[in-house]
């Protein structure tokens, strides 16, 4: 009997946060009303406040979950493999909404009442690892600091998809970022890397 309904408070929460994504992702933080949030997830008001104390404390798991169900490489290989996880994400924010909508809320955690660098530590040392790796093998130009360099490609990721959903609801992205990499590479990667790396929005999407 236990497991059963373990289940399904675990289906119910898993309703609730896509149901919220959804709307945080099409209306924004603000306008997104805890009626709609219910509604779209078919659940009662007690059963969102069984998961979730306050539409605050919703936004906080959408924003802090964004990537749980993304497939991404286990173990850092270096360049190609940042390169390709990139262009891999810039796919999926087309696709994934839990993904669009955390990186929504992390854009918009002033008008969300939310101070929270969790998600964005998250992705600097997902592409640090990378980035470590990188040097290990030799990729890197002596002066690049993979710590620095980090937070330098979340930053510019972050931009480059911002623009772009405003520009064609995503629909280039994958493109863009391949282009950001065409002048990140060159100050970052050995010749000898530099020579052998491709960047192939392709590849991205043999990911998905």
């Amino acid at each position: 009997m236990t497991r059963p309904r373990q289940e399904r408070a675990v289906r119910t929460r898993e309703a609730i946060l896509r149901a919220a994504a959804e709307v945080f992702d099409e209306f924004g933080y603000s306008a997104a009303g805890v009626s709609k949030i219910l509604q779209r997830a078919g659940v009662t008001q007690g059963a969102m406040y069984f998961h979730f104390k306050s539409k605050e404390d919703l936004g906080r798991a959408v924003l802090v979950e964004q990537a749980a169900a993304l497939a991404l490489p286990e173990a850092p290989a270096g360049l190609q493999q940042l390169i390709d996880m990139t262009l891999f994400l810039g796919f999926e924010l087309q696709r994934d909404v839990l993904l669009r909508a955390g990186v929504r809320l992390a854009v918009e955690q002033g008008e969300a009442g939310l101070r929270d660098f969790t998600v964005y530590h998250m992705w600097i040392d997902r592409f640090r690892a990378e980035l470590d790796a990188a040097d290990e093998r030799g990729e890197l130009l002596p002066q690049v600091d993979a710590a620095e360099f980090a937070r330098v490609l979340v930053a510019s990721f972050t931009g480059t998809q911002l623009m772009s959903d405003v520009e064609s609801g995503r629909e280039g992205l994958p493109a863009q970022i391949a282009v950001l990499w065409s002048y990140l590479l060159p100050g970052i990667a050995t010749p000898a890397a530099l020579a052998r790396l491709v960047v192939d929005v392709e590849r991205g999407r043999a990911m998905l």
